[in-house]
């Protein structure tokens, strides 16, 4: 019987429900999604995909696809990070921001070819996005199409992973960080990226679901990745959020939100603040993106910055807590965990930019205690 706590039928299911419910996976509610939190330990999960590799669902995040005249120019309008220039089958990460410079969400940007892309986005902003996307397109000219539901997404994580994805293209392995391809794998047109939210090596999978060919190739295209026995697991959202957090990057909701803004969260080289400033690096056409004022003035006198933080402690440091300094308070907490690898207790914070330097000593208010800790370089985790 498998391990599984949510029954409502009113949660979306992925195509690779089944699948979980097979390996006994516990099932949550994550933003409207029944999806796996674990098959069993998320600490042995974090340390397959560290040492071997893992296989996450990641089909509740939001894909659309964006073609035509103005695609491009559409989405230097919403994007942070200058999509003019992009060669086809390169990925780009950027924020879409409001006009006061918050995150309404940090998004992958892929181009197929001119005219013709394809955007990744968290689950919980996906219908955000749609309704924004249709107030601010103005008179642009393009065809936008929200394929979440028709598709699937897979990340495949960890130093061995190309052992096992290397023999269905031997052009997979020489793929560049952040390049993408497409080929058919097993009878089923996929397309494989060189991305992952983990801080290890890999890639990440998109294919379309919509009929029965491609949902029989991809139940075998999930058997075959599991085939060799202990190099790739399936793996759930506990695992994700550590491997995450140990490479010290920024979760929606956390890290940023509408209130929190890219350049404090440290994500400069995802921002081209000169957007549309400099005729021979990005022509006229390219426009100003939403939130670029509000950046660009932000930039010029951050008043916090996003650091990582060691804990003198086992206990792990939560979302909110306060961080305080010679018994003021200097920032907060945003996310936290007693890391698997490295075994410390770590963390990631908010604090006033005059007192962001590393080495500090600070606190951290646990509630009924403050624990001591210090100011450390990001990443916490940095693969070889």
């Amino acid at each position: 019987m498998s391990n599984t706590t949510t029954q409502s039928t009113s949660l979306k299911r992925t195509a690779f429900h089944q699948f979980h419910l097979d390996r006994g996976a516990k099932m949550v509610d994550f933003t409207g999604w029944d999806m796996p939190l674990h098959y069993g330990s998320i600490i042995e999960e974090h340390r397959q995909v560290r040492n071997s590799g893992g296989i996450f669902d990641v089909s509740h995040m939001g894909r659309f696809t964006i073609s035509g005249r103005d695609a491009r120019a559409f989405l230097d309008r919403v994007c942070t990070r200058q999509i003019w220039g992009m060669k086809d089958g390169m990925a780009r990460y950027s924020i879409i921001c409001n006009e006061q410079g918050g995150c309404r969400d940090d998004v992958l940007v892929y181009r197929v070819a001119e005219g013709d892309y394809i955007m990744v986005c968290n689950a919980a902003n996906r219908e955000k996005l749609v309704e924004h996307f249709e107030q601010v397109k103005g008179d642009l000219v393009f065809k936008f199409e929200d394929i979440t539901l028709k598709s699937a997404m897979i990340a495949v994580q960890g130093p061995r992973v190309f052992e096992v994805i290397g023999k269905y293209d031997n052009e997979i392995p020489n793929l560049k960080r952040y390049r993408f391809t497409r080929i058919n794998v097993l009878g089923l047109k996929v397309m494989i990226a060189r991305t992952g939210y983990t801080g290890e090596d890999g890639v990440e999978i998109v294919f379309r679901t919509d009929n029965m060919v491609a949902k029989l190739a991809m139940k075998t295209l999930m058997k075959d990745l599991t085939a060799v026995e202990d190099v790739l697991k399936p793996a759930g959202l506990g695992a994700r959020d550590s491997l995450r957090l140990e490479a010290a990057m920024a979760l929606y909701g956390h890290e940023i939100t509408e209130e929190l803004d890219p350049v404090s969260a440290g994500l400069n080289f995802a921002i081209k603040l000169d957007k549309s400033e400099d005729p021979e690096k990005s022509p006229p056409e390219v426009g100003r993106f939403i939130g670029q004022d509000a950046l660009q003035k932000i930039a010029q006198n951050p008043e916090r910055k996003l650091v990582g933080l060691q804990l003198d402690s086992k206990r792990a440091a939560r979302q909110d807590m306060k961080v305080l300094a010679d018994g003021s308070e200097i920032g907060f907490v945003t996310s936290g965990c007693l890391s698997p690898t490295l075994e410390k207790s770590i963390a990631m914070a908010y604090v006033q930019a005059a007192h962001a330097e590393e080495g500090r000593t600070v606190q951290v208010d646990l509630g009924r205690q403050a624990i001591d800790g210090a100011i450390i370089p990001l990443p916490f985790y940095k693969r070889q």
